[in-house]
């Protein structure tokens, strides 16, 4: 059943304390929101309505903060039915662990599972957009699974075809072919496809020209993990070799690259996804952050592998926020990063890297109506006027997330998700990582 897909509602979001995001975030205190047709139609303060329109649903926000719904640039979906996992292990161990041994088990029944699961955690708290990054398309059947779920889900999403880490023989062009004309062929919804290959760190420099070349004939963007790998030490710098390097590239971590790559990254266009939980618990480098705004390059944060870290964006804003202070001027302390900076990251940044910053992230006018409504009247956000923008990133919590919008549908009321099946959700992902993990 999943949530209803009927036409989007007329909503005023009444007298709100807006927070916009584009160009940079800014606060707009008793401010309405409306939204027609999916789209955010006006923002002001006193919005003229007519009281006798029975289409129109009036909500009072009064009480709410009203933001752009956050997007993750970075997730790894069908991992939900893995959730702490992998707490303690270290890289090596996850590798070995969850994407050697474990994603080998996943059926496409369990990536559907698994898929629903963290496309539906996702929306629970906020974010209304992901980038999956699906490295666990074993068959062309596991793939119609993983897309299945996110269009169940009702989220707003880039779904990244990855091929398994160790299995060369799931690495099948056509299949990719057959997904791209079998579930994108329209070329519009809310869910749409990229490109997500091992790449240039750890494959031959034949195999990445081939994917990229791939790419380039799909029209698909591309996601991949950068790091100083084993096969390419400066990945970037191997793609120029290879004249392979292009805009409409999300770059995933990359905290041992030099500055040097990092320039290649902005001038070619590019942007980089950080996950800032994980790359502190599994140590892949220093903090990112405050390197990306210096070198220009759009970043968008991510939740990566809830196996081993958490999956919402409040825990991101604050682990990328703490953890830029490493990065601060040595003479006077002040951070490279601040609460503002972070806000935009999760929201108008993030889409600006998955190439959405014309639809979703900011509140401007003709944007897709993807909302997040927070309590601001819980405990741990009230009083919210010092600082709100200050207040989302430090100190609130999914708990807060009252109302969440998807092209002007709510997926979320009244602190409830609105799909239908939710309880038979939970049960399936709790059998299924029985057997998975039982299974060893």
């Amino acid at each position: 059943m999943g949530i209803e897909r009927h036409h989007s509602p007329r909503l005023l979001l009444r007298g709100g304390l807006v927070i916009d995001t584009a160009p940079h975030p800014v606060v707009h205190p008793h401010t309405d929101v409306l939204v027609e047709e999916g789209r955010i139609a006006a923002v002001g303060r006193g919005l003229p309505f007519d009281e006798t329109d029975a289409g129109l649903e009036v909500v009072d926000a009064r009480d709410l903060i009203v933001l752009p719904g956050f997007v993750d640039t970075h997730r790894h979906l069908w991992q939900a039915v893995l959730r702490s996992a992998a707490v303690d292990e270290s890289l090596d161990s996850y590798l070995g662990r969850i994407l050697g041994d474990l994603s080998g088990r996943f059926t496409p029944a369990d990536v559907y599972t698994g898929n629903l699961l963290g496309a539906l955690e996702c929306l629970d708290a906020g974010i209304t957009t992901v980038q999956d990054f699906s490295h666990v398309q074993y068959s062309p059947e596991h793939c119609t699974a993983a897309v299945e779920a996110l269009r169940e889900a009702g989220i707003r999403a880039v779904f990244g075809y990855g091929y398994p880490v160790f299995d060369d023989t799931a690495r099948q062009a056509d299949w990719v072919r057959r997904a791209r004309t079998d579930h994108f062929a329209a070329g519009d919804g809310l869910v749409t496809m990229a490109l997500a290959p091992v790449g240039p760190s750890f494959t031959p420099p034949e195999t990445v020209r081939e994917d990229w070349l791939l790419a380039r004939e799909l029209e698909l963007p591309l996601a991949v993990h950068v790091n100083a790998g084993p096969v390419a030490q400066w990945p970037i710098a191997a793609l120029q070799e290879q004249g392979l390097l292009r805009s409409e590239t999300l770059y995933v971590h990359g905290n041992a690259l030099p500055d040097s790559e990092l320039r290649l990254i902005a001038e070619s266009g590019g942007a980089v996804a950080i996950t800032p939980a994980i790359e502190a618990s599994m140590r892949f480098g220093a903090p990112m952050a405050g390197r990306l705004r210096r070198a220009g390059i759009p970043t968008g944060l991510g939740a990566d592998a809830v196996t081993s870290a958490p999956g919402d964006m409040f825990s991101l804003m604050r682990a990328t926020l703490m953890s830029s202070h490493f990065d601060g001027d040595g003479e006077t302390g002040t951070p490279t990063i601040k609460a503002a900076d972070v806000l935009r990251m999760a929201t108008a940044e993030g889409a600006e890297a998955l190439g959405l910053a014309d639809e979703v992230g900011s509140l401007g006018v003709g944007k897709r109506a993807d909302l997040v409504l927070l309590r601001a009247d819980a405990l741990n956000l009230a009083p919210v006027a010092h600082d709100p923008i200050g207040a989302v990133v430090t100190a609130a919590h999914p708990g807060n997330v009252d109302t969440v919008l998807v092209d002007g549908r709510p997926v979320k009321r009244a602190g409830q998700l609105v799909h239908g099946q939710l309880g038979d959700v939970l049960a399936t992902a709790h059998r299924t990582a029985e057997r998975l993990v039982g299974a060893g």
